[in-house]
């Protein structure tokens, strides 16, 4: 009886190891994961600028002293015309500070503006134009973007609508503090025409104010005293 008995507990251990070794899950391999191209993408979103500024168009007498700065942001809609989406319109809203050190002081008598150069020799802590512009840019965008890279060649030349929302004219000595804020005189809406070029991340940025500074009715020795602004400097974009 031990002979069969022992016979018949190994073809069962045979059977039931067989069992569970067929039960065992098959590991399968899994395919690499598949990369996604957005065909659809859109470009430069938001921006940042800092510029030098310069005043144009002066009057005799008028000079610059000082360095004059700007800063700029805001956010574009980025609109792609072409099937490659190399071209584009984009529009957007932005906000600009910019700031003016020069000889010109503004002063009030009574209700009026009264505009004067500094004379020579004078002794002074600080004489300012600064605004604070609120930004509707509209522009042409050239570029050599692909959906698998960010690091191209752009040329973006557009205008730029701006409403001045805070304007100030400061002048500080010894002897004077004067401030005129919102001056009358100053064109609150101001257009102009920029360029933008570079590659990846730096961007050359220039500026040029159609519009002047000041209505005609701002006189300094019966000449108008205009003066349009340039500003030169560095555009930074985000998606």
């Amino acid at each position: 009886m031990r002979f069969p008995l022992s016979v018949l507990l190994l073809l069962f251990s045979t059977v039931a190891f067989s069992q569970v070794n067929e039960a065992e899950p098959v590991k399968k391999q899994l395919p690499p994961p598949m990369i996604t191209v957005d065909s659809l993408y859109r470009e430069d979103q938001f921006y940042a600028g800092f510029t030098y500024n310069r005043l144009l168009n002066k009057p005799a007498g008028i000079s610059q002293n000082k360095f004059s700065s700007g800063f700029t942001a805001g956010f574009l809609r980025d609109m792609p015309i072409n099937k490659r989406r190399t071209w584009a319109v984009a529009a957007g809203l932005g906000v600009s500070y910019n700031k003016y050190f020069q000889n010109l002081v503004v002063s009030k008598v009574g209700e009026e503006a009264q505009y004067n150069i500094i004379a020579a020799g004078t002794q002074y802590e600080k004489n300012k134009f600064e605004q604070i512009l609120i930004d509707v840019p509209l522009e042409l965008r050239w570029r050599t973007s692909t959906p698998e890279s960010h690091k191209f060649w752009r040329i973006y030349t557009g205008v730029k609508v701006s409403y001045v929302a805070f304007g100030r004219s400061k002048y500080v000595d010894s002897e004077y503090n004067l401030k005129v804020t919102n001056n009358e005189d100053l064109n609150k809406i101001q257009v102009g025409a920029y360029l933008v070029w570079g590659y990846n991340t730096w961007n050359f940025y220039g500026y040029y104010g159609l519009t002047p500074f000041f209505q005609s009715s701002a006189l300094l020795n019966n000449r108008s005293v205009g003066l349009n602004p340039i500003h030169l400097g560095l555009m930074f974009y985000i998606l």
